[in-house]
């Protein structure tokens, strides 16, 4: 056998490996098997480069390259489908089918909506060519690089028969066991958690680094073929079709004749979809026939032979067991509802958070009550009422929030204003302590790698450190000695702590933890007092001075500064070697352009990208804004703004700039 033969063989074995493991859920090798197949085809392609192919299972492994995407037209529009919650709108969508039909026979295909993000694959000569998101339906972003990544959507397909050039669609998303591994790592780095695996694997998709989206193990499912020369006349045969090529087709699929069929498929999916290991929100309906559908072609939005049957968001009923209490960085105070164990969108859970003192006692909770538990796309389930029918006489003690600290004794406080009740105790209270400790670590932060929530805990329990300014008295051996921490991780820590010497001034103050002291407000300070003594010494007024600087956030460092501990830390720091003044760049030219602006960006850009744009916001003065709200100044709006952002901003009567006028008004 010829190299290149080897190389080809090699290929199309980790090819139908792959497609065994993750379509059919059935490998006939092991993880380390595949491993060595693997390794050995990149040393043969890294020592034969003249048989480069794009297509090589290799290629999945991402890229670090960094490049904005590009807009592509759709040869079919991507339509959305129109909803339905009830039984009767189901029945009326039936009615309308056969009355549009004349009487003619049809068969329906149900199948399981998948919550996720929709995708387009072009596949040419049976390779992946292009895939593209939604996006607004006529075009949407070239996402190839990053689908390339998931290995549950085939790059070469296998078999015979497949058109010579197809389109086929699905969803792409996050299972549920990566979801709740990707929050965790988030919530350990301090980080926005996403609210659902749908945002999760949108997010995902759109990220400019391909290695991280490998990373993140996103799953796919096809559920529609487009093309001129499609291989059976009926939907559902059609995708049985291409399940044989490699495409992950759902195996809920199933055509019905009847209405009761059809009903009947909804009622057991309302329920066995709990166990699915992916998020899915509704049932689609589609006449199965492909000239019915054509017959019945299109409304300006959705097309007239299917629709989609949605869920109602998920509810059970369980049993409170009891409150326990958390203690955060800031010394806030939460209370968390336990209670029997429920599954909810996939996951068993067992825990709520109950927000704060008011939350609690407007629910009226006691101990024993039955509890309406709901996690409708939210992250962390929600308590939303109580059983008030299911309450007897004896029932337990009405539930009053706690008086003194449950980590450290301390008597709780509440400041006037404010829902929370917090801690005063941030000396020697120890979740406030490691709290601070991982803030500082965070990636926003100092972005120290190889250390999360278990590992400070550990370090703290030991008495390897007791704040952040420990970190930098660490040594390798100390770090050995300690229980699952070998010389590698050790080393990788130790590295990363180095590293972060150089980190700029403004995450710095960041990470410190004054309260209130975000990344934004962590900038303005450090431009407008270039140092950290000078903060540390400012006076009430020079820090209200300072734009967006409020009496509470002025209060807030004060109080940090006037601490003799805080002051300790920071010198200790300093004394490390941290970066403790701004470094200007001569290049960059702050100016008061856009001071007191509160600018949102929305849309696809031609001269820049959108990182440079809130770069450019930032650096003259303007506050850049997630949302729009009547105090936005205006939206700076590139090509495919969000409509809802449009929308919003119309009805506040916000302004819309473009992008040319922006760089206008900084000329």
């Amino acid at each position: 056998m010829t190299t290149k033969e080897q190389i080809e063989h090699l290929r199309s074995e980790l090819h139908r490996h792959n497609y065994k493991y993750y379509v059919l859920n059935d490998p006939e090798i092991t993880d380390f098997e595949f491993d060595c197949i693997m390794r050995k085809l990149q040393e043969l392609e890294a020592k034969h480069p003249e048989y480069y192919d794009s297509m090589s299972p290799t290629m999945r492994v991402g890229s670090d390259l960094s490049n904005e995407f590009v807009q592509v037209m759709h040869k079919y529009p991507m339509l959305s489908l129109g909803n339905t919650y009830s039984f009767d709108e189901v029945k009326d969508f039936y009615g309308r089918i056969q009355r549009a039909l004349g009487g003619e026979q049809f068969e329906l295909c149900c199948e399981i909506k998948y919550d996720g993000v929709s995708i387009s694959l072009t596949y040419e000569e049976g390779r992946l060519v292009r895939a593209v998101t939604r996006g607004d339906g006529v075009q949407g972003d070239d996402v190839t690089a990053n689908v390339k990544t998931i290995n549950s959507i085939p790059l070469v397909l296998h078999g015979e028969g497949f058109p010579r050039e197809f389109e086929i669609r699905g969803e792409i998303l996050m299972p549920w066991e990566q979801f709740d591994r990707l929050n965790r790592e988030r919530e350990a780095q301090e980080e926005a958690l996403f609210a659902n695996p749908r945002n999760a694997a949108s997010g995902t998709l759109k990220l400019q680094n391909s290695t991280v989206v490998a990373s993140r193990k996103l799953d796919a499912y096809l559920y529609y073929m487009l093309g001129n020369t499609l291989p059976d006349v009926g939907h559902y045969e059609c995708l049985q079709q291409a399940a044989k090529w490699g495409f992950k087709v759902s195996p809920a699929m199933r055509k019905c004749s009847t209405l009761d069929e059809v009903f009947e498929y909804i009622n057991y999916w309302d329920t066995e979809r709990k166990n699915l290991p992916v998020a899915t929100d509704g049932i689609v309906i589609k006449v199965n026939s492909l000239s019915q559908q054509r017959m019945l072609g299109y409304t300006a939005k959705v097309p007239r032979w299917a629709i989609a049957y949605k869920f109602q968001a998920e509810k059970a009923v369980t049993r409170l067991n009891e409150i326990t209490y958390q203690v955060g960085r800031t010394g806030a105070v939460t209370p968390v509802a336990n209670f029997e164990p429920v599954q909810l969108s996939g996951t068993m859970v067992k825990r709520a958070t109950l927000h704060n003192a008011d939350f609690m006692e407007n629910l009226d909770l006691h101990i024993g009550d039955m509890v309406f538990v709901e996690k409708g796309g939210e992250i962390i389930p929600k308590i939303t009422a109580v059983d008030l029918t299911a309450r007897s006489f004896m029932m337990g003690e009405k539930v009053r929030f706690i008086t003194r600290c449950p980590e450290c004794g301390t008597l709780l406080m509440r400041v006037e204003g404010e829902a929370a009740i917090f801690c005063p105790n941030d000396a020697t209270c120890p979740p406030q302590i490691k709290g601070r400790i991982e803030h500082f670590i965070s990636r926003k932060a100092m972005n120290i790698d190889g250390l999360g929530a278990e590992t400070v805990d550990l370090l703290y329990s030991v008495g390897l450190i007791h704040n952040a300014a420990d970190l930098y008295n660490l040594r390798i051996p100390d770090i050995c000695r300690l229980e699952r921490m070998g010389f590698r991780s050790a080393e990788n820590i130790i590295r990363s702590i180095e590293h972060s010497r150089t980190v700029p001034f403004e995450r710095v103050l960041f990470a410190i933890g004054i309260r209130f002291v975000g990344e934004t407000v962590a900038k303005k300070l450090a431009r407008a007092f270039e140092t950290m003594e000078r903060i540390e010494n400012a006076t009430f007024d020079e820090l209200t001075a300072v734009d967006e600087i409020g009496e509470k956030i002025a209060q807030s460092i004060l109080h940090f500064f006037a601490n003799e501990e805080c002051r300790t830390l920071v010198n200790r720091l300093k004394n490390a070697g941290l970066q403790m003044q701004i470094i200007v760049d001569d290049s960059i030219k702050y100016t008061d352009k856009l001071i007191g602006k509160n600018i949102v960006i929305s849309g696809v850009f031609a001269q820049h990208s959108r990182n440079e744009y809130k770069a450019m916001i930032e650096q003259h003065g303007g506050t850049n804004v997630s949302s729009i709200s009547s105090k936005t100044s205006f939206v700076l709006a590139g090509r495919d703004m969000g409509p809802a952002k449009l929308e919003k901003a119309q009805k506040l009567g916000i302004r819309i700039v473009d992008e040319d006028t922006f760089l206008k008004m900084l000329e």
